[in-house]
């Protein structure tokens, strides 16, 4: 049986002094269990949609896999919650450091706080797409557009892989982490070729989303939101331009400014 992302409420409505009882749409949250090779391996609290994306790229992320070639089977068991996985060579890679932090110096300073995982499949991009401060501003506002979950609930994460000209893909979910994970997965089944990609996003340009553009291979990351101090110095090193505060007719460009053109 599929699941779905909105679930149907019954709510009481406080609006001034109006009270009322109406129908609500919530986000739906699902926990899904990979099990690796006969193994548990993690559990991911998410959105019940494109969840083959979700683990191929999850796996990607977390450097279990490079490519789709990697895998032998994949099911999912959405009853039970489950993701059963095979790998065509185990590795004892993914028991032994996953979530294991390393301090990494040989990529910048700033990757000190990285995982393992992160310091091996972290991609630093040279060269790569570029793209008009006008069509930043138009593929933003596509995104926001796009997701009927998000304008029904306000509950749910957009990310989208876009070319120069228009949204190629579009992945909601309840967590800003998986979202990517599902573009990931999405450009891994559909080999797409990232480089000449530009992710736009709804969240806030963490370190962790930063990473997450490094390892699907996008070297421009455009938000609505703010960045943190450690998301631009990592953006520094990994040669990823951010724009963030994308609102209307005015943004802010923070790192490797050359791909933005126009000004």
């Amino acid at each position: 049986m599929e699941q779905q992302s909105c679930v149907t409420w019954r709510t009481t409505k406080i609006n001034g002094d109006h009270c009322a009882e109406v129908e609500d749409d919530v986000a739906a949250e699902f926990p899904l269990t990979i099990r690796l090779d006969g193994e548990e391996f993690a559990t991911i609290v998410c959105s019940p949609s494109d969840l083959t994306d979700l683990v191929v790229g999850f796996l990607a992320s977390e450097g279990v896999i490079r490519s789709t070639d990697d895998i032998k089977g994949l099911s999912i068991d959405e009853d039970r919650g489950f993701a059963y996985v095979e790998l065509h060579r185990p590795q004892s890679t993914a028991k032994e450091f996953h979530s294991k932090r390393i301090v990494g110096s040989c990529c910048g300073k700033s990757r000190q706080f990285y995982f393992h995982n992160d310091a091996r499949t972290a991609k630093t991009l040279i060269g790569g797409t570029t793209i008009s401060a006008e069509r930043c501003f138009e593929l933003m506002k596509r995104m926001q557009l796009s997701s009927i979950d998000f304008h029904l609930t306000g509950g749910f994460h957009n990310a989208a892989l876009c070319d120069n000209e228009d949204l190629i893909e579009v992945r909601t979910d309840i967590g800003r982490h998986n979202a990517l994970d599902k573009l990931f997965g999405h450009s891994l089944r559909r080999k797409l070729p990232t480089k000449q990609c530009v992710i736009a996003f709804s969240g806030r340009l963490s370190s962790e989303v930063v990473l997450k553009a490094a390892k699907i291979g996008c070297p421009i990351l455009l938000s609505k939101s703010a960045p943190t101090d450690l998301a631009l110095r990592l953006a520094e090193d990994l040669g990823i331009t951010c724009v963030g505060f994308i609102r209307a007719d005015s943004m802010n460009i923070y790192t490797h400014r050359e791909r933005i053109t126009g000004l």
